[in-house]
């Protein structure tokens, strides 16, 4: 072992001694493929095919592709092409699994790509998920749309109703899928209690027909909630949003334990949704160092908005979980922590103004923003360093069905905020003006 070599070494085992701050920007100092203890940035490989020394170790990388080798050789990876694996995204996927508390990641082109490759790998014709009547309005169409004709069910209950969730299982059912907060409403789901639900239901299955808990964590981030420590199985994550941060690169990953691996690669290799290097070379190095500091910030900026909005005369409720009005606060404080057990209330807010008789109340209200604020832009996403507003019941989640839209509140007159690291100050003044117009 050369001295750098060992150096790394003693560098890697301390790791635990340092906070989560030191581990997002830091990470290890070596992998399989590199040793970078020399570099303060991370390397970027940037190579859509690999070369291989003989034909014979082609053939070994692709008999051994996700089986339990890993196709790896004396420890090393065997590349071959970069949909398959590449070194650049096993950074990003390492630090993600760590932050995460998971034992493998895997990033891919967007979030949909992620959450619809789970699916996939994890169902077949005939069995069913069981999700919540309102999600993400891209992730609603795929269960809504997509899946059955594929022969898989969605189905649809209130996931905070135990005994609905229950009943809603059968012998088919493979997963649970929530978003929690939800998209956009900010209702929360008891990620333990699901957790625990499914464990029980497990209890006489074979491994093949297990049910999966998968929890969508993009609002959160890993630095808000963990929900592989509450019990879950897998995560899910648009990276595109909290995690990246600056609104440069689209991306998701799934987080999940070793169990799953395997399947989840032949998948995102057979369904194509690999992330590209460069996208993910920005991620490990602009978005996931900084995520700590970010979202200390907008989550401080989102409780003096949040303050303010409840007061306003025009806005008839306003849900941030860390305001003492929030329905679910108990809830928010047992599973929406940092690492060091601190409340995460988060950055995203959502608000109902008044006037539900008024269909165009919430449209006006975002046209009005478009058109006089400075500090806050009209645009779908989150989690940006940029305040983002939109109406969801006109935008994001148009497609959702009205029924479904009532069951969880979703109103005309409901508006979506991802408070950014703009001045508290700014982002109060520019809400000022369009509320004056309503």
């Amino acid at each position: 072992m050369t001295s750098t070599e060992d150096e790394n070494k003693k560098i890697n085992r301390r790791k635990d001694a340092y906070s989560k701050e030191a581990r997002l920007i830091h990470g290890e100092m070596e992998t399989p493929v590199w040793d970078y203890s020399h570099n303060v940035v991370p390397p970027l490989s940037a190579n859509s095919t690999f070369r291989l020394d003989s034909s014979t170790r082609g053939n070994m990388g692709f008999l051994e592709y996700a089986q339990e080798s890993a196709g790896e050789t004396e420890g090393r990876p065997i590349f071959i092409y970069d949909r398959l694996e590449e070194p650049t995204a096993m950074m990003l996927e390492n630090r993600l699994a760590e932050v995460e508390q998971g034992d493998a990641a895997l990033v891919f082109a967007s979030g949909m790509a992620a959450i619809s490759t789970l699916a996939l790998s994890l169902l077949k014709q005939g069995e069913n998920i069981v999700s919540h009547p309102t999600l993400y309005g891209c992730t609603d169409s795929l269960f809504r749309e997509w899946l059955p004709r594929w022969g898989i069910e969605a189905r649809r209950v209130d996931m905070n109703d135990l005994e609905a969730v229950e009943s809603a299982c059968d012998d088919l059912t493979r997963l649970l899928y929530l978003e929690t907060p939800l998209n956009p409403t900010l209702d929360l789901m008891d990620i333990d209690a699901l957790s625990g639900l499914a464990k029980r239901l497990n209890e006489n299955r074979s491994p093949e027909t297990q049910i999966r808990v998968a929890v969508d964590n993009t609002f959160q981030t890993p630095w808000g909630q963990r929900p592989l420590s509450l019990g879950a199985d897998i995560v899910a994550h648009s990276l595109t949003k909290g995690i990246a941060g600056f609104g440069t690169d689209t991306a998701g990953a799934l987080v999940f334990g070793e169990d799953l691996k395997n399947d989840l690669l032949v998948a995102r290799k057979d369904l194509g949704g690999m992330l590209s290097p460069r996208a993910t070379w920005h991620i490990l190095t602009y978005g996931i160092s900084t995520l700590g500091v970010r979202f200390q910030a907008q989550q401080s900026s989102a409780g003096e908005v949040a303050a303010y909005l409840e007061r306003h005369p025009k806005v008839s409720s306003v849900r941030w979980p860390g305001l003492e009005s929030f329905p679910q606060k108990e809830l928010a404080r047992r599973q929406m922590v940092d690492s060091d057990g601190a409340f995460c209330p988060g950055f995203m807010i959502y608000f109902t103004l008044k006037g539900a008789c008024d269909d165009t109340i919430g449209q006006r209200f975002v046209d009005s923003v478009a058109e006089e604020a400075y500090a806050i832009t009209l645009a779908v996403s989150l989690g940006n360093i940029r305040t983002l507003i939109e109406c969801p019941y006109s935008m994001t989640h148009a497609c959702v069905p009205e029924d479904a839209k009532g069951s969880v509140s979703l109103t005309p007159g409901g508006i979506r905020l991802s408070v950014g690291l703009e001045s508290p100050r700014d982002l109060i003044r520019d809400l000022s003006v369009a509320l004056d117009t309503l």
